[in-house]
């Protein structure tokens, strides 16, 4: 898979929340986690058995303000609003960082403002931010990984995947021997 993710959240207030979605995080491969705004201390997160944030990079962005993201890595807002994109339907950015709100609330206007997509998963109520998180990572890899089709029967097998194959190597020089002419 191409590309990276970060994932973090705004205002959280909640170790256990924290640790989870920073554990998981781990798990499915992001490249960097991130706080902005967190009425907590990361030592107190203990949900996080993976200890993410000595594995990976982490920011605790005290404010709004202080928020960096990577160049060229699009901000993608996940907040239950009716005009937010269906995880389902959305294309996920090559290089992106989720941001999920805190337990009891949303994202702030302004941060909800730097958002260049927000999405929501379509559920009939808000969910657990650290389950938020894991929904939005499982559906970033399975629309961005390179997996058999699904088959067409429970049980069935699923649909191959083509070998790939690789293409002659590119040059930005003519190659003569290969009947590239200047």
């Amino acid at each position: 898979m191409r590309g990276y993710f970060g994932i973090g959240v705004e205002g959280i207030s909640k170790p256990m929340n924290v640790g989870n979605l920073f554990r998981s995080a781990h798990g499915f491969g992001a490249s960097f986690v991130f706080t902005v705004g967190a009425q907590l201390r990361r030592a107190s997160s203990k949900s996080d058995t993976a200890e993410t944030p000595r594995n990976l990079p982490y920011y605790a962005y005290p404010d709004l303000a202080a928020f960096r993201l990577p160049t060229d890595c699009v901000l993608v807002g996940v907040e239950l609003l009716d005009e937010a994109v269906d995880l389902p339907t959305f294309r996920h950015p090559r290089c992106a960082a989720y941001v999920l709100g805190r337990e009891r609330g949303s994202l702030t206007p302004p941060l909800l403002a730097l958002c260049r997509h927000v999405v929501k998963i379509p559920t009939r109520f808000c969910i657990n931010v650290a389950s938020a998180g894991v929904v939005v990572m499982y559906d970033r890899m399975l629309s961005m990984g390179r997996f058999p089709g699904r088959p067409l029967v429970p049980g069935g097998e699923p649909v191959r995947l083509p070998d790939h194959v690789f293409g002659r190597p590119r040059s930005r020089k003519p190659d003569p021997a290969a009947g590239d002419l200047a």
